[in-house]
This record gives C-alpha cells, structure tokens and sequence, in this order.
C-alpha cells in the first residue's frame, strides 16, 4: 500500500502561461496558493504537476495525457479564453478532471478587431502605409470603398456574431446573417435577415465568419462556395482556421474574383508561411482577436475565480466536461445527467435546421431530481454538434442567444419506468424530432423512444442510425453492405410504429461508418433516413 498524502489546507495553483497580475491578486485574496511558472517545457511540466490542484493556462501549455496522468492531485484545469484544444478534455474527464473555459470574455474584443479588419480590407490602409513610409505618395493608387450601404454577411450569429451586426449596423450596413441556431425571433430583436448559406454567398459584399470548426463547418468557405460570392466581395476571418479553404481563397484572390480577405487565423499556428501571404489583397494579423488589455484582464479574473470557487466551495462554472451542481447531488444524479446529454446529442446529430423550441419531460425519479443541470446538459449535446464551445453551464445562454424557447415539465410515474426523459425537438419548418431514455438499476444510460417508435439500446461511441420501410430482407441487405464494408457490428437495436409502416434500427458499429458507406446505405431501397452518430 502506497503513502497517504495529507493534503494541503490551502489549495494550490499553477499559473503555467502569462496571465494578468490581477489573477494572482485574486488567488492571493481567496486564500489559494498560486506560483507562476511560465513557459515550462513538457518535461518539466511532468516533474513539476503532482504539487498542484489546478492550472491556469492561455493557449501555448499543453495538457496532454501524460501531463493529466502525472497530475496526481489535479482537480482542475481552467482556460483562460474559449479554445481547449491544447487540452486533453477526454483524458481530463476520465480522470475526473474538471475542465474550464471563460466563452465570453474575449468577445466584444474579437467582435472589434474583425471591424477594424473589415475597414482596413475596405481602405487597403496596411498597403497603403507601407507605401506611404517607402516615401512614394501614392494617392491615386489606393481607391477603396465605403462601408455605408454594403452588405455584410455573418456565418455565425452568436455572441461574436451579434456584437458584429451591432456594430456594423451603427455603420449604416444591411446585415444577414446564416447560423441554423438563430432562429427568425431572434435575428428581428437583432435587425438582421436570417438567410441560408447560398444566399448570404450571392449577396454579401462583405462576410465575416464568427463560427467554431466543427467536421460541418471546416472549408465552409470552398472553392464551390467562393464561386457563389459575387465578383470584388470580401472575407474575414477572426474565428477559427481551417473555415476557410487558403488554397482555394488564394486563386480567387489572383483572378480577381475576390477583392481581399483580411485574415486573424490560419489553418496551421503560428503561421510563419502561408499561400497567402505577400499578397497585397490580404489584410494579415497574429492570432489578435483576443489581444487587449481589457479582455486579457476580464479572461484572467475570471479564471482566477472560477478556479477559486471550484477548489475552495466545490462550485462549477464554464466547464466543459462537468455541469453545475453541488457535491450533495452528484452521486445521485450524474447518470441522469449522462442520458440528457446524450438524448440531446442524438436529436443533436439529427438536427441540420434551425430550432425553435425544446420541451423537456421528466417523469418519476427523473422529475424529482435536480433538473436544472439535467436541462443544461441536454441542451449542452443538442447544441454541440454545431456549436464546439457550448458547454453544460452556457448552453442555456446560448439558447437564449439563439432565441430557442426552452421548456420543462415534470409529472408523476405514469409508466412502467421508474423515471424517464423525453426530448421534444421543434424545428423552424414545424417538424419535431422526439427522443427518451431512462437509467436502469445499473446505472448505464438506455434510449426507449424514438420518435414514439420503442426501443431498448445503449449508448455507444459509434452508432448508425437508419429510418426505413418495414419490408422483409431490408436487415439481411443492410448487415452485408456493412459486412462488405469490413464494419463490424456490435450490437443491433430495431424499432418500428406497425408492421410495413416506419422501422429504426440502431447499429452499433466499432470505429464508425465511414460517410462513403452512409451514403451507399442512403441509396438502398426502402431507406428514408441514415445517418452516423458519434457520443
């Protein structure tokens, strides 16, 4: 048996990347030991984590596995800003790590600098001041445009997003705006036109991008979409590399297509080359969107108190990977919170339009229990698969942002479970998408409802899930092209409303189906619906 360590009664932080000295105060003031140690390579790192409670880092330290793994006292690890990809999040939950982020301190910072880029790409001013400081006066060259009456186009019409139309609107801009989650409600209170995607393309004589990337939005600015804009538009980009397609912005660029691009992010950082770069049309910074004072300072108090309230109270804020509730709770009602989360990732991955409002039912045990945090999470995996940073405690801001109208009822056992959830999904165009679950005696998650079709199956990291016509052979022809496919089935979940009516089946298959072999399932007949499921 190996030595107990008694733990220390103050809690201790490591400040691994610079921060604002204000974090260090507020860590001082709360009673949490905090040493700064910036700039530690990973070795270093790895001899160093076992002494601390949790981390605070910006974007350059990596939390890898190893590193989690040598943290035998970590509790938590806080960003400093939105992205996590330099954080094992995985790693982190099985270690029972809790993860967080600060979503919106950096967001009326980035929302300013894609205005700025937006006037600098109209102006050509970075050309325009190297000329002027080469000595040449070249008045005459530099003809730009006003903003005035322009069209800009949004991808992405959240908090980044809003702040942007807000802004630009005050510039005398007509503004529209493509992001599925933003519903017709909510683009009126903002005074923006929701649009679909061609059409902002055809439109907008500007288009600023404020999406995460996801598997559905990287390269949404292809080839195929440049095409779609109209000649001398322009783009910017204070998201996230990897949106837009460089090779394909690049031959838009020289042939003239495209008047310029005023870019913050690429797909590969720090970008010490790139295809774009030396071209006159393209406006470039480092990664600066984040970069004042003011949003330096609003990220590191608010990860110095998040960190603080976890260690110190046990309360969850902006995490990731945990919602908020109290330690009394947790035992009780952490697997209820695994089955929202995932009944709303599956209505989630089924959802490719915008949504209006989200009914959630809970019956017996589940009604009696903390619904508060079992509503967060199931919006958290409803939202998630467009929405990369919406985590348990902001997903219910982020519905709000979107103007989705969100609704609980709870009732009394009615049924043969003991307690149950059910998702009620409406979309834009009236159609609703409906989904249950319960939690057995084992504590595992199970969907029993789909789309009012029973069923009994457990979650699984890949599932496909296929609508059919209740025929005869469709299961034999179903199991050899995912046989030829070389997928193997784990396990099969079927389900259907009356005999040759609607049938689901739920496959689980190890690794994944590859989109090429969803879109050959699409093609069998009697099929209406097939799609790969990830949880």
């Amino acid at each position: 048996m190996g030595e107990v360590k008694m733990e220390s009664p103050m809690p201790k932080v490591l400040i691994a990347d610079k921060l604002s000295p204000a974090a260090l105060q507020i860590f001082k003031e709360r009673g949490v030991e905090a040493d700064v140690k910036t700039g530690l390579a990973k070795e270093e790192l790895l001899k160093i984590v076992a002494d601390y409670d949790g981390i605070a880092i910006r974007s350059a330290t990596k939390i890898t596995a190893d590193v989690i793994k040598a943290a035998k006292n970590l509790k938590v690890v806080a960003r400093a800003g939105i992205g996590v990809d330099n954080v094992d999040i995985p790693a982190a939950t099985a270690a029972g790590v809790i993860v967080m982020n600060t979503p919106f301190g950096n967001s009326i910072t980035t929302a300013e600098h894609a205005i700025a880029l937006m006037m600098a790409l109209a102006r050509e001013l970075p050309a325009a001041n190297a000329s002027t400081h080469a000595g040449k006066w070249e008045k005459n060259r530099f003809m730009g445009v006003e903003l005035t009456g322009k069209t800009l186009g949004l991808i992405g019409a959240g908090n980044i997003g809003s702040i942007v139309a807000d802004r630009a609107k005050g510039l005398r801009m007509k503004v529209i705006a493509f992001d599925p989650y933003l519903s017709v409600e909510r683009a009126a209170d903002l005074g923006i036109e929701k649009v679909e995607l061609n059409d902002l393309l055809a439109r907008a004589d500007f288009i600023t991008l404020h999406t995460p990337l996801t598997s559905e939005t990287r390269n949404i600015i292809s080839a195929d979409a440049i095409n779609l804009m109209k000649k001398g538009a322009r783009i910017i980009n204070c998201a996230r590399g990897g949106l837009i397609d460089e090779n394909a912005l690049k031959v838009a660029l020289d042939s003239g297509h495209l008047a310029g691009a005023a870019l913050d992010v690429f797909e590969e950082e720090p970008a010490k080359t790139n295809v774009l770069f030396g071209n006159e049309k393209v406006v470039a910074t480092p990664h600066l969107g984040a970069s004042t004072s003011e949003a330096q300072e609003n990220v590191a108090l608010q990860v110095a108190e998040q960190i603080s309230d976890y260690l110190l109270t046990g309360a969850i804020t902006n995490a990731l990977n945990m919602p908020s509730i109290s330690a009394e709770e947790a035992q009780k009602v952490r697997p209820w919170i695994s089955l929202a989360e995932k009944l709303g990732a599956f209505a989630g991955q089924l959802t490719d339009t915008s949504l209006t409002s989200v009914e959630i039912l809970y019956e017996g045990v589940a009604g009696a229990l903390n619904t508060r945090a079992l509503t967060q999470a199931a919006l958290a995996g409803l939202l998630k698969p467009a929405l990369a940073h919406v985590n348990m405690v902001n997903a219910p801001i982020v519905a709000k942002e979107r103007g989705i109208k969100v609704s609980e009822t709870r009732r009394d056992r009615h049924g043969i479970y003991e307690g149950f959830i059910k998702i009620t999904v409406t979309l834009a165009d009236g159609t609703t998408r409906r989904v249950a679950g319960t939690v057995f005696s084992d504590r595992r998650p199970r969907l029993i409802q789909i789309k009012d079709i029973n069923m009994d199956a457990e979650f699984a990291p890949h599932m496909l899930y296929v609508i059919n016509e209740d025929k005869p052979g469709f299961i034999g022809r179903l199991g050899t092209l995912l046989g030829d496919a070389k997928a193997n089935i784990a396990s099969f979940a079927l389900g259907r409303s009356a005999e040759g009516a609607d049938a689901i089946a739920l496959v689980e298959v190890d690794g994944g189906v590859p989109e090429n072999v969803v879109a050959e399932i699409r093609k069998l007949p009697l099929v209406k619906q097939a799609k790969a499921l990830a949880f």
